[in-house]
């Protein structure tokens, strides 16, 4: 790469004196390489100090640092942490920890140090087709094993080495204790720590789905919203300074660090830090005040973000948050030269209009791609809210200060917290509108791209009408459909039969063209296995059938042994699953019926699929368990 940076000079000015691109293509190549060389970086794995080097089958010592607290669920808290070492070795690598909960321990904070002896496990891979893969997810954030303990087989140590992270994570801590010292109601304290301190661990998922269905669930995320509206009143707040010598840059430099003291409060959390960063970029193109460079400042914030932290390229609100800023900066100014009212307030209301269409596009196939779903009402809800989130943050951060110097009057916090509860009800009121919430709609990654496309020709179009315009939006709407008819011819053409993984259920997925039959034992405890599958398949007829003992299989013949324990009446089997415990020898009945495989599902207790995989191993019998290695799906072809 550094080979390059002399060549790219040498380009430069080259340029000047023939056609050919030199410039260009030395660019592309020497971002190429940057790109390699920092991901590599980032990454780490090849490095010889990597713990992935190290013999993973054998129990360690590992002594690790906490470096985030994801959203705990049910079953587990779970953190991120860094590698310090293994059984005194100096190692370098991230690892997940999970542990189970226990409402009696105090949670791990960011940077406490912790030493563990066990062994590291691998991420699962999706249990069932279509399911969110949360091993490819933490393979993008660098994150390859997770430790299963629990608090009690951990040792925290006293005086662990502090970090700026730590230190905001605490201090964030502090400010939520303070506030749920004061009257707020549950609800509403949920959303005002997610609203202005980027927690939402205490929101109910009630009130996180109205948000969701509303269009509205940005608002519960402290990022780029956020952030530019405090940047905006930070601006007016101090524009007096403008009149001072060196006021301008006095200005650029208090409001930068005015930013980043938010950060600070709200924990310095990813989304955050990458919301600040950009807005810093913003505040110094504000400075400059060149509207024109507004797109290099922006690009320019997004080259410096993955240089340093490339993996942040994989994460959705990075996508979404770049693509909204982006649509705002490009689409808003061409809205506003389509119509420009002189009634102030509908003036008003077509600006901030204007602004949630202009996002809503630039993020509209980024959100169908990941999340399926559109709230049509979404600008009624961004009419009602937005326009009144510029007082509830400034409000909420005069609020969280009084707390800290416990000088927070009953009066503001009733009229806050009544302001908070105010906004849950027009939200809660919007998201009920589920005639105009269109749900499960199938989005996959050449959608993305084509639908990228038609919105740039489009906003080019509708901006300055021309024929190359014209032909690239016609262009990609036929590509669009003919992909969606291609997708449906090949549908009518596929049958499948795959057996899925449900705790404490059997569940079998027959697919027969646009139908799927749900093959369940109990059909109240599916799950979203049928939903994942339908969306992603394009289903369109969905229904349940109880699950019985025989069925045939394409030329093979399948039997389902239940806790019955009635034995098949077959001499010979093809396939043979095993649900919901059965006592029975199956060491016997190998030998009488000769399966060519055993299946067993999450019906089944863990310690009798153990003593199956057993005896089927000692009987050289292939054995699936769902529990372990996933979904399977049945050949259909005939022999």
């Amino acid at each position: 790469m550094f080979v390059l940076l002399p060549l790219m000079y040498w380009a430069g000015k080259k340029q000047h004196r023939e056609g050919f691109p030199y410039f260009e293509v030395l660019t592309s190549l020497t971002t190429l390489c940057l790109g390699i060389l920092v991901v590599g970086i980032s990454m780490n794995r090849g490095m010889s100090h990597h713990y992935t080097r190290l013999d993973l089958n054998k129990e360690k010592a590992w002594q690790v640092k906490v470096i985030e607290a994801l959203k705990p669920n049910n079953y587990s808290q779970r953190y991120v942490t860094q590698i310090i070492a293994a059984d005194d070795k100096l190692v370098s690598g991230k690892l997940l920890l999970s542990l189970t909960v226990d409402s009696t321990i105090k949670e791990l904070q960011v940077d406490d140090e912790l030493l563990i002896h066990t062994k590291p496990e691998s991420i699962r891979p999706p249990s069932n087709p279509h399911q969110f893969d949360y091993k490819s997810y933490l393979e993008k954030q660098g994150i390859q094993h997770q430790i299963r303990t629990d608090f009690a087989s951990i040792i925290t140590k006293v005086s662990a080495h502090k970090t700026l992270f730590g230190v905001a994570s605490k201090f964030r801590e502090h400010i939520i204790s303070k506030l749920k010292e004061k009257d707020f109601g549950a609800e509403e304290m949920g959303v005002i720590q997610a609203l202005l301190l980027g927690k939402r661990d205490d929101i109910s998922e009630n009130t996180y789905n109205n948000y969701k269905n509303a269009g509205a669930v940005h608002i519960l995320a402290v990022s780029g919203l956020h952030v530019g509206i405090i940047l905006f009143l930070l601006e007016f707040m101090l524009s007096p300074l403008e009149g001072l010598p060196k006021g301008k840059t006095l200005k650029l430099i208090t409001v930068v660090l005015l930013l980043w003291g938010y950060a600070f409060v709200a924990g310095l959390s990813p989304s955050i830090v990458r919301a600040v960063t950009m807005f810093s970029f913003v505040a110094y193109a504000l400075y400059l005040n060149r509207p024109t460079n507004s797109f290099n400042i922006i690009a320019l914030s997004m080259l410096f973000i993955v240089l340093v932290k490339p993996l942040f390229l994989f994460q959705v609100g990075f996508q979404l948050s770049y693509a909204a800023v982006f649509a705002i900066v490009w689409i808003y100014h061409k809205l506003q030269k389509l119509w420009f009212p002189e009634n102030i307030i509908i003036r008003k209301t077509w600006q901030l209009l204007s602004v949630s269409v202009a996002a809503q596009l630039g993020v509209l196939p980024i959100s169908l791609f990941y999340f399926h779903q559109f709230p049509a009402l979404f600008f009624i809800s961004n009419l009602l809210v937005i326009p009144f989130l510029g007082l509830i943050l400034g409000s909420g951060i005069l609020v969280i200060i009084l707390a800290l110097i416990d000088s927070l009057p009953q009066f503001v916090v009733d009229n806050f917290n009544w302001t908070i509860k105010m906004m849950n009800s027009v939200i809660g009121w919007v998201a009920k509108q589920e005639g105009f919430i269109i749900k499960n709609i199938p989005f996959d990654s050449v959608q993305l791209l084509l639908g990228c496309l038609i919105i740039t020709a489009l906003v080019v179009f509708l901006s300055k009408p021309k024929w190359k315009a014209v032909l690239v939006l016609f262009g990609g709407i036929i590509a669009f459909q003919s992909w969606i008819i291609w997708n449906q011819v090949q549908l009518y053409q596929k049958e499948v039969v795959i057996l899925a993984h449900r705790s404490r259920n059997t569940v079998l997925l027959n697919q027969l063209g646009d139908s799927l039959s749900i093959i369940t034992s109990d059909s109240a405890n599916i799950g979203t296995i049928a939903t994942n599958y339908a969306i992603a398949e394009r289903i369109q007829n969905i229904d349940t059938v109880q699950l019985k003992n025989c069925y045939q299989i394409g030329q093979k013949k399948l039997f389902v042994l239940d806790s019955l324990a009635i034995l098949p009446l077959e001499e010979q089997l093809d396939y043979l699953l095993l649900t919901q415990s059965p006592k029975f020898n199956l060491e016997r009945l190998l030998d009488s019926f000769k399966p060519k495989k055993i299946f067993a599902d999450g019906s089944n207790y863990p310690s009798l699929v153990k003593k199956w995989k057993l005896t089927c191993a000692q009987k050289e019998i292939p054995f699936h368990y769902t529990g372990e290695k996933g979904y399977y799906i049945f050949s259909l072809e005939k022999d």
